[in-house]
C-alpha cells in the first residue's frame, strides 16, 4: 500500500511538473496569473504554516518545489471518497 501511495504522488507530482512553468520561486502575483492560488488565499495558507515562503527583503516567494508539494498534498484522487471533501 505505502509503494502504491507513493507511485501515485510521484505520477502527481509530474503532471504538476510539467503544468507550473520552470522556475526556481515565485512571488504570490506571479502564482495568481498562473490561476494557481489566488493571492488572498495564498495568504491565508502561509498565515496557517501550509505553504513554505522564500522572504526577500518585504517580498514574499514560494519556490517550485513547495508549489507542486502543496498542490499533490491537497489533489482529491476522482476514487477517494466524499468525505475528504468535506
Amino acid at each position: 500500500p505505502l509503494v502504491k501511495k507513493y507511485s501515485q504522488e510521484f505520477k502527481m507530482f509530474e503532471k504538476y511538473d510539467m503544468l507550473i512553468p520552470q522556475g526556481v520561486i515565485f512571488n504570490l502575483k506571479e502564482i495568481e496569473d498562473m490561476k494557481v492560488i489566488k493571492i488572498d488565499m495564498a495568504k491565508k495558507l502561509i498565515y496557517n504554516n501550509e505553504l513554505e515562503v522564500v522572504k526577500i527583503g518585504k517580498k514574499i516567494h514560494i519556490s517550485r518545489t513547495e508549489l507542486i508539494r502543496f498542490l499533490v498534498d491537497n489533489t482529491i484522487k476522482a476514487d477517494e471518497s466524499k468525505e475528504e471533501l468535506e
